[in-house]
């Protein structure tokens, strides 16, 4: 009897760090910087909260480069949570995947690669929503051919927006000192949420542009080498993403100041057409098409090899636990996420609803994730791996827990409404969780 097809092992560190850097820098960094201004008062409050969530940042990054080194399997957080607290925990988690916490991206970047696609050709509304479904069919299609496909466009957009970005901030830290300097300027918060709820809101928005290193994980049982691979990427990752947030906020508040960035949904074509004139502008807004679809792509990268380890495990639709004989790649897996991701657009319809509580929801699974470091250290549990240990164990990690329950809470009571709409999504899956659990059990009496 023929051996099952399995994954190719293919992705190098240089080709996981892409994936991270893909994924993280999407359209967070241009879409964030209007609503934070206008949370708060001045720059420097503004670079102390980003400085203060790299931090906050940099720690998970260490949290899950010890969890994927020594769990070094397709899966990620799904692995690290089912080993600590059991199939039900891993379970509810892959849901939350699907429904909300990885579709929505997917759905939400793809309606921002075809805003900017409009500043060349404008379009009707059924237009706009044909084009990013065609988006995500056209990523979809890379990734269900060949990871080794979509890892050269994930590659190439990588390069190109860290390029892009890079060439951006060179110019602007050039022309700042010979421009008027913005940096000091200062305007009183036009927030409605009061100080604590604005500080809240602004490091969400932060954090939302943040958020890519878990997934990072996902793809460990395609690496060449994980236990080597992942601490790496995370740290080189880490790394290009916070200088190139710092540096284009620097440049951002420099050169156009507070003010103007609050009067502008599109502060980095703004900053362009400044900077470099019209061209710019246009420049920019591929620059940000690239960059969202490169996210998009990472995506599709990482998130279905949640789902097929999950159906792998027994705790999903069967058809998910397959690899295409040819291709080698996870396709139904593929092919389910681009699809619910594709619903999402459809339902759901607008970039701000499509995101709101993403953030919130992803919160919850660091500080689950967080919890299952204490649990599987406990167990020594892939002690036999070559296991990278997070520093400071357990004093750093532990207040990472505890600054997650803080903005878990605050955001929970701030906005209460909104983050039981959010909650409802993961708990859509008990029931399901119900019928699986069911189900596995019958078989085992059967057998």
């Amino acid at each position: 009897m023929s051996q099952p097809p399995k994954l190719r092992r293919v992705l190098t560190t240089i080709d996981t760090t892409a994936v991270l850097i893909g994924i993280t820098i999407g359209a967070g960094i241009f879409a964030v910087p209007q609503q934070i201004a206008l949370n708060m008062s001045s720059f420097s409050q503004i670079i102390w909260l980003w400085v203060g969530c790299g931090a906050l940042a940099f720690v998970g990054h260490l949290i899950y480069a010890e969890l994927g080194t020594r769990l070094p399997a397709t899966g990620g957080e799904y692995v690290y949570i089912n080993k600590a607290f059991g199939p039900l925990a891993g379970f509810i988690f892959g849901w939350a995947q699907i429904f909300i916490i990885r579709s929505s991206p997917l759905a939400g970047l793809s309606l921002v690669t075809v805003a900017y696609f409009e500043f060349f050709v404008e379009l009707l509304p059924w237009q706009e929503t044909v084009l990013a479904l065609c988006i995500i069919a056209a990523l979809g299609y890379l990734n269900y051919t060949g990871i080794q496909y979509a890892k050269i466009y994930q590659n190439f957009s990588t390069v190109a927006k860290v390029g892009g970005l890079l060439l951006l901030v060179i110019i602007g830290l050039i022309a700042l000192p010979g421009s008027e300097n913005k940096l000091g300027e200062t305007a009183a918060s036009q927030s409605q949420l009061g100080f604590t709820g604005s500080l809240a809101d602004t490091i969400l928005l932060i954090l939302f542009a943040m958020v890519g290193w878990e997934r990072t994980g996902y793809a460990a049982g395609e690496m060449k080498n994980p236990n080597r691979s992942l601490p790496r990427a995370l740290f080189m990752g880490f790394v290009v993403v916070f200088v190139i947030y710092l540096a284009i906020n620097f440049v951002y508040h420099g050169i156009l100041g507070l003010e103007a960035i609050r009067e502008t949904n599109r502060v980095g074509a703004d900053l362009a057409t400044v900077l470099m004139g019209p061209v710019g502008a246009g420049a920019i807004a591929i620059l940000i098409m690239i960059s969202a679809t490169g996210s998009v792509n990472g995506t599709i990268i990482a998130a279905p090899r949640v789902y097929y380890a999950m159906a792998k495990d027994g705790l999903f639709f069967r058809w998910l636990n397959y690899v295409h004989p040819t291709y080698r790649t996870p396709s139904r897996a593929v092919l389910l996420q681009c699809g619910w991701g594709a619903v999402i657009l459809l339902v759901r319809g607008s970039f701000e609803s499509i995101a709101t509580g993403m953030v919130f929801v992803i919160l919850i699974f660091y500080a689950v994730t967080t919890a299952a470091l204490f649990v599987l250290r406990h167990r020594k549990v892939g002690e036999y791996n070559s296991v990278f240990k997070v520093p400071g164990y357990p004093v750093l990690p532990a207040l990472y827990f505890v600054l997650l329950v803080v903005l878990i809470l605050g955001r929970g009571i701030l906005d209460w409404q909104q983050s039981l709409i959010d909650l409802s999504f993961v708990l859509s899956g008990l029931p399901a969780a119900a019928y699986f659990f069911w189900r596995r059990r019958v078989n085992a009496q059967a057998s």
